[in-house]
């Protein structure tokens, strides 16, 4: 059954991260296109916002590689060594990433007066959101952490 659920995670991983390459690509060049086309008044705000878009969606495609290795951990069985720290320390410094990222954005839209209540509530959740994710994943952090400790306790008592 793991191994089941390992795969299909990995499967949703690669699709997930396709699709992320083509709206990066393809989508996000062409829809800031046709807005700066529609509202010229905001067609300074075109490169900008794909940069900021692009790197919150390099942001999540980090998250889906570390969460592909510590899948493989799983299914290695090492799950449990120190090592898989480091991925579970690299999502959490992307999310936070990302969060800094919705900022800025925040601040570049208001910036250029092209706001609306709409974005900035939009904007106000995905800040809650991403620290929620982070907080979440700091705490599963400290289990894996106990885990760890207790697996390593465990092999020197056997």
């Amino acid at each position: 059954m793991r191994d089941v659920a390992v795969i299909l995670t990995k499967a949703l991983i690669v699709v997930l991260f396709a699709a992320l390459l083509v709206c990066q690509i393809v989508l996000l060049p062409v829809l800031a296109g046709d807005v700066a086309h529609d509202a010229p008044e905001f067609a300074g705000l075109q490169v900008p916002g794909v940069v900021l878009t692009v790197l919150l969606l390099v942001c999540v495609e980090v998250m889906l590689v570390c969460v592909w290795r510590l899948l493989s951990m799983v299914a290695e069985d090492s799950i449990f060594r120190p090592a898989a720290f480091r991925w579970v320390d690299a999502i959490i410094i992307a999310v936070l990433v990302a969060v800094v990222l919705v900022v800025a954005g925040m601040i570049l839209i208001d910036r250029a007066g092209a706001g609306t209540p709409v974005a900035l509530i939009g904007g106000i959740l995905a800040i809650i959101v991403g620290l929620g994710i982070a907080l979440v994943v700091v705490v599963l952090r400290e289990l894996l952490r106990q885990a760890v400790q207790l697996e390593q306790d465990m092999s020197e008592v056997v």
